[in-house]
């Protein structure tokens, strides 16, 4: 059995939590395709999962949206864990690039929507769906079922 599939125990709870995340920029600008803001936001990101205590197995950081598949230690609500990315990476991000103030002088970096869902234990189709996203004949997570 691989790392990431193994049972967590927590607070009398034993389970294994995967999450499929992704989300975009606001107006789905394509921020992320400067090779320079694109590594910042993957060391970003990483640097969040370890703060909040998840792996990240698989992650594709595209020219206008974010894929993560995130496997965390105890329950939690996939709604939290993207406020978390999504909110410290904009404010890292500003800080890093503050060029991107130009393109967002709000301060809002991605858009309120995001895309969440459970990942059952074999989740090799959605690891390697996020794995391939700079396939350019990749279309849809159906491909690979």
């Amino acid at each position: 059995m691989s790392l990431y599939r193994e049972l967590y125990s927590h607070n009398h709870h034993k389970g294994y939590w995967e999450y499929h995340l992704e989300w975009i920029p606001k107006y789905r600008y394509n921020i992320l395709r400067k090779e320079s803001i694109r590594r910042d936001c993957e060391e970003i990101l990483l640097g969040i999962a370890k703060r909040i205590d998840v792996e990240v197995p698989e992650m594709a950081v595209m020219p206008n949206h974010v894929h993560m598949v995130v496997v965390s230690k105890r329950a939690c609500n996939p709604s939290d864990l993207l406020h978390r990315f999504k909110g410290a990476s904009s404010h890292e991000l500003f800080e890093k690039h503050p060029n991107l103030r130009l393109r967002y002088p709000k301060g809002h970096l991605w858009t309120p929507g995001k895309f969440s869902r459970t990942v059952s234990v074999d989740s090799d189709k959605v690891r390697k769906y996020v794995r391939n996203q700079r396939d350019a004949f990749q279309t849809s997570l159906g491909k690979w079922s």
